[in-house]
């Protein structure tokens, strides 16, 4: 199965990511089948673990969505077995050097142009058989965030690492390392002033940029601003809002 995010980004075209919190094949099932071009377990913040990262990929597969992981940290256990388990791309939070980006460029190949180790124990499926190493490297995804100061004065150098074929934002963190107000969907100038340096340096090195959002509104302005990756919330506040205006619509 090709990568649809990567083949959209050679198009030039933005991709709509879904996200989930929760551990569950079965609300995994029925987002995927909601039009996401994507859908990313989040083993950061969420309430995933292996097991049911695993789960959502099975929920997940025969919908045709491309399944992306964002991994807890740079680290190459964890990474090794999302992408073992059928991750098309791996996000990883807090990457703030050249040097980390390269570690996770490593942890996410195979050699020789990485140093993961072999046994797709489930990604065989989506690559076919005795075919998923000879395509894993051109296929899977390697996507810093990019969500301190520190990350934003290395950025020129993390983008220039070879193998890293987007960055994704975290507003939250990203406006909290600078003294502001930790949000989604910002409206500070300063930070604002940063997503346009980024996307600035992004498209001179057609690298893709992506970007968490809280509303579907703000994430189709940040398509139109230039992004390539948007994510939608995530499923528990989809829900919730839903949840929310429903009480209110039956209580009149």
């Amino acid at each position: 199965m090709a990568n649809k995010v990567k083949e959209a980004w050679k198009q030039g075209k933005g991709v709509v990511n879904g996200w989930l919190a929760i551990p569950n094949a079965f609300s995994a099932e029925m987002f995927s089948q909601c039009g996401w071009d994507s859908v990313t377990v989040d083993m950061q913040h969420g309430v995933q673990d292996y097991l049911s990262c695993v789960a959502c990929f099975q929920g997940m597969q025969p919908h045709g969505v491309t399944p992306m992981v964002r991994v807890p940290w740079l680290e190459p256990g964890i990474i090794g077995k999302v992408l073992d388990a059928g991750a098309y791309g791996v996000i990883c939070p807090m990457i703030n050097t050249a040097e980390q980006a390269a570690a996770l460029v490593q942890y996410s190949k195979y050699p020789p142009h990485g140093t993961r180790s072999n046994g797709p124990i489930r990604a065989g499926v989506y690559g076919g058989s005795g075919s998923y190493q000879m395509t894993a490297n051109d296929e899977i995804l390697v996507i810093p965030m990019i969500e301190t100061k520190d990350a934003i004065e290395n950025l020129e150098a993390i983008l220039d690492v070879p193998g890293i074929d987007g960055v994704y934002i975290g507003p939250s963190d990203l406006s909290f390392s600078y003294g502001l107000t930790p949000k989604l969907d910002v409206e500070d100038p300063f930070i604002l002033g940063l997503y346009e340096k980024i996307l600035k340096e992004t498209s001179k090195r057609g690298i893709a940029a992506g970007i968490h959002n809280g509303t579907p509104e703000y994430s189709a302005r940040m398509l139109k601003m230039g992004f390539k990756l948007a994510t939608v919330s995530n499923e528990v506040g989809l829900m919730m809002v839903a949840a929310r205006n429903a009480v209110k619509v039956a209580r009149g």
